[in-house]
């Protein structure tokens, strides 16, 4: 009977341990949920670097053995034996930092616990057998609040049901504290994803080897299977590699090698993300092609932005004017010193990203901030520095593209000056570039961003590019008659222009059939080579308009002493 009994206990010991080591290996039950990176200043926790682990599995987990670890860094100590109910949580800190946390919950410490950037790095959760469990790639941007972003307040995972997803899943503490170590986060809530991810680029590593990424952790299964891969010219797809951790990329063995000068295309089909979220149908095809050596000048540096308004950041746009697809992982962005010679310097990306051409790539320290501030077009196509972004003065300096041999592909020398003279404020301006074949140090062959696009046009063609039109100008107002009663139907009117060259500054009033002038829509607006402006039908008091004909009288001159007069009517209606 005694052995009988032994052995029954022995077999629940068994189960339950088992049980344990089984979920332990099941990637998300157990996930980072809270990270605390940049502890100062301090809000009301300790000045301390932490993270937060969750159970967020139906069972108990015991915590025996986990690492954390840096991607390509030595991983941390094993953690020691600790049972982790479900839906509670653990601080998990260096051993110095313990008897602070723990008056805040539950901790425990590793040795070698990784230091955690400010800005944005990427942290591993390690089961005993060396499986990931959780990845996290954070960055500043996850805050979605600059002043928190600054220091003293943790991320915090929304939903921990939801771990797979990323930025959309994590922001700011709301804890008067700073952060929740040790207890349930402060913006806990479903937070179901919905949101379809995006196929974003493909790059060739190698003629027969391509590389596809997406904007969103996937479903690594649906990633590994050939036949949801088709591209064009007859190759298929022999072998497709989800690549670890995040599975965001998939490596793709092809049946022929690329082509040289050949641009091929890539759609996929029946894959989703970890959420089950198919693909976008608007974005599951992009562009492949074998990369060639980048020459001189052909990337040019094409928009700069080197004094940026409050919270935003510099940027610089390259464009290819070549016929070959470039790999950005092979170019460089630096400055020059005081002395002339190349000062700070960046590698813009570490990894294989093509750059096809008549296309147009921007650099920044954080393209979240370009794109609050600015209509970014293609958001794939703005990038975030791999390195230090290099400084770029408020009033003048050198902006250089190179290669990651040395040699310069392309130079600017460029000063505040060369901004369209009538701007007194030139902050949040970008510079751009009129003419892409044109020379890169000529100020002629620069000016401000237009108004009308909103100072900046980064990823999209410059509003002051050099095109083929008409040696005049014209302006012409759609629709003729317009009723502006919000009922979704021409509500309001377009005043469209086109003109033959960029640098022109444009005033307009409109006045009643009488020709008093019943709204100043706009004065000394810089203008690009073509765009518009809207009349919602309301005068300068922000009263409508009664019904009639209004005259729009339209003043454009540049400083090379153009000046042209345009008057076009309208008419006000009304629905009955």
């Amino acid at each position: 009977m005694k052995g009988k009994f032994h052995g029954l206990l022995l077999a629940i010991v068994c189960t339950i341990v088992c049980s344990e080591n089984i979920l332990a290996q099941a990637r998300y039950s157990i996930v980072i949920s809270e990270i605390m990176a940049d502890p100062t200043p301090q809000i009301g926790l300790p000045n301390a670097e932490w993270i937060e682990l969750r159970n967020a599995s139906s069972s108990a987990i015991n915590l025996q053995g986990f690492r954390l670890q840096k991607p390509g860094a030595i991983a941390s100590g094993a953690m020691p034996s600790l049972l982790l109910a479900p839906d509670s949580c653990v601080v998990v800190c260096t051993s110095s930092q313990v008897a602070g946390l723990s008056v805040f919950g539950r901790t425990i410490s590793v040795t070698s616990f990784p230091s955690l950037s400010n800005d944005a790095d990427e942290l591993l959760l390690l089961a005993p057998n060396g499986t990931v469990m959780h990845a996290v790639s954070y960055s500043s941007s996850w805050y979605n609040n600059a002043v928190k972003a600054d220091g003293g307040w943790t991320l915090e995972m929304i939903d921990v049901k939801n771990a797979c997803t990323g930025t959309g899943n994590w922001t700011a503490s709301t804890d008067a504290k700073g952060g929740t170590p040790g207890s349930i986060n402060s913006v806990n809530k479903v937070n179901a994803d919905t949101r379809a991810p995006r196929l974003l680029y493909a790059a060739a590593s190698t003629v027969l080897v391509a590389q596809l990424a997406f904007d969103e952790t996937m479903d690594s299964s649906r990633l590994a299977t050939t036949s949801n891969y088709q591209i064009s010219n007859g190759i298929n797809v022999i072998t497709a590699t989800p690549v670890a951790p995040f599975f965001n990329r998939v490596n793709l063995l092809l049946s022929a090698p690329l082509a040289g000068n050949t641009i091929y295309t890539v759609d996929v089909r029946n894959i989703s993300d970890c959420s089950g979220n198919a693909v976008d149908n608007n974005f599951s095809r992009v562009k492949l092609g074998s990369f060639s050596a980048a020459d001189s000048n052909d990337v040019v540096i094409n928009e700069i932005l080197f004094n940026p308004n409050p919270q935003g950041v510099d940027y610089v746009e390259l464009y290819n004017r070549s016929n070959k697809i470039i790999n950005v992982q092979q170019l460089v962005l630096a400055n020059r010193s005081s002395n002339g010679s190349i000062g700070t310097f960046g590698s813009i990306l570490t990894d294989n990203f093509p750059l096809f051409p008549q296309e147009y790539l921007v650099v920044s320290a954080d393209p979240a901030a370009v794109a609050q501030q600015y209509t970014v077009m293609k958001p794939g196509m703005s990038v975030k520095i791999a390195g230090s972004m290099p400084s770029y003065p408020d009033d003048k300096g050198n902006v250089l593209l190179l290669t990651n041999a040395g040699k310069i592909l392309d130079e600017v020398a460029y000063d505040d000056n060369w901004h369209f003279a009538l701007i007194s404020n030139k902050e949040g301006i970008a510079l751009e570039r009129i003419d892409a074949n044109a020379s890169s140090n000529n100020k002629d062959n620069w000016t401000s961003a237009a108004k009308t696009v909103g100072f900046g046009t980064p990823t999209a063609a410059n509003s002051q590019q050099k095109t083929a039109v008409a040696n005049t100008a014209s302006i012409s107002i759609q629709p003729g008659i317009f009723s502006p009663d919000n009922d979704g139907f021409e509500d309001f009117a377009l005043i469209q222009y086109q003109f033959a060259q960029p640098g022109y500054v444009a005033n307009i009033t409109i006045m009643d059939a009488a020709g008093r002038p019943v709204k100043v829509l706009q004065r000394n607006a810089t203008c690009g080579i073509s765009g518009s402006f809207r009349w919602d039908g309301l005068n300068d008091k922000l009263q409508k308009v009664p019904v009639g004909t209004y005259i729009f009288f339209t003043e454009i001159f540049n400083l090379q002493g153009q000046r042209q007069v345009f008057k076009n009517t309208v008419t006000v209606a009304k629905k009955f």
